[in-house]
């Protein structure tokens, strides 16, 4: 069964722990090459986790990591020219073990939604680091084979730790900050576990992954 626009949409989006007011819009420092983030405390955290820095955030060029995902290498290259918060916000994360020994708790498979969902160390979908941030979209996001973005409530200025990895081109209106690529060795690792399917328990395809998707660690390459 495919899934329509809507069930697509309402399987991507994550539920919300504690929810505070929109965070507002990062706005550019006048240090060259740097701009100010702005992350607003919200909910409480699945873990400890320290704000990400605000200000002084680089805004320019990538930066290469590798999550490992059941001891495979997924290698990310993080875009801080689009999305310097989020990759901020990520690395900061990262670096704090927040992603450290947790497990993906959805996986979508079907055409037009292949994705693995990760970020929540509760691994219920309703975690969260927090803190919330808004989003950095252009309008125009598209989401193809490849794509690592952030995950977000139904509210925009929600996003915060969770992300999805994108397998195979899934089709979502641009609501979602895109803020890194997946190698394909990555994607050789996300297409094997998916090949195992899910438990269906949201939908046809979608639910957790009958393999659990864990990951041990996410550090700079």
């Amino acid at each position: 069964m495919n899934l329509t626009k809507t069930a697509v949409l309402i399987a991507l989006t994550i539920v919300a722990t504690g929810c505070g007011s929109a965070p507002a819009s990062p706005s550019a420092s006048n240090a060259p090459g740097t701009t100010t983030c702005v992350y607003n405390v919200a909910g409480t955290a699945s873990r400890p986790a320290k704000l990400p820095p605000t200000t002084g955030v680089s805004n320019s060029g990538t930066v290469d990591y590798v999550l490992t995902l059941n001891g495979q290498p997924v290698g990310l290259k993080l875009l801080r020219d689009s999305a310097p918060c989020a990759v901020n916000s990520f690395t900061s994360l990262a670096a704090q073990g927040f992603y450290d020994n947790t497990s993906c708790h959805r996986l979508g498979t079907p055409a037009g939604f292949q994705m693995l969902q990760c970020g929540d160390p509760e691994a219920t979908g309703g975690g969260g680091p927090g803190y919330q941030f808004a989003e950095e979209l252009s309008g125009t996001e598209t989401y193809p084979a490849g794509t690592l973005a952030m995950a977000r409530t139904s509210r925009p200025g929600t996003s915060g730790s969770q992300f999805f990895l994108v397998f195979g081109d899934t089709q979502l209106d641009p609501d979602y900050t895109v803020f890194g690529k997946i190698d394909s060795d990555g994607l050789k690792a996300l297409t094997k576990l998916a090949a195992n399917g899910t438990d269906d328990s949201e939908a046809m395809g979608v639910g957790k992954p009958k393999t659990p998707a864990v990951i041990s660690s996410v550090k700079p390459r």
